[in-house]
């Protein structure tokens, strides 16, 4: 029962934070999923390509930041990654924000800490509990 309260406390708090973060970052649109993340396009491909689905390797690139935009992880150091849709091991917020990029896309996403890290955090630079700010570019898609 405490810890039911608590996660929805902490999952409020997160939400009060994204808002704080959309409303600074007026030029983006900015659309809520049902798993709870909020993302942006900040490249749209001009093309009609198809989005991802289960079995389809993407190849994509990622940073990490904090909420007030600080660097966490660069794309140098956490280098280009592909990965099968639903069929690898992959944090939540990379598998789930995928699904929103189609090829020469990038988004920028907002993800609570549960689609994160968690309470554990990653033992480095991700604080226990902490949203983070993730810029994708979905690099290649390959249909299966």
């Amino acid at each position: 029962m405490e810890s039911a309260k608590r996660n929805k406390n902490i999952i409020a708090i997160e939400q009060s934070l994204f808002q704080q973060v959309i409303n600074k970052e007026k030029h983006l649109l900015f659309s809520m999923t049902p798993k709870g993340f909020h993302y942006a396009h900040l490249k749209k491909s001009s093309q009609i390509n198809p989005l991802p689905k289960k079995g389809d390797r993407v190849t994509f690139k990622y940073r990490i930041e904090d909420l007030s935009g600080n660097l966490l992880y660069d794309e140098k150091d956490l280098g280009n990654i592909s990965f099968f849709i639903d069929q690898e091991d992959l944090i939540p917020a990379l598998r789930e924000g995928l699904k929103y990029l189609r090829s020469g896309e990038i988004g920028l996403f907002l993800f609570p800490s549960y689609l994160c890290y968690g309470y554990q955090g990653d033992g480095d630079k991700v604080g226990i509990n902490q949203p983070l700010r993730f810029t994708i570019e979905l690099l290649k898609l390959e249909k299966n």
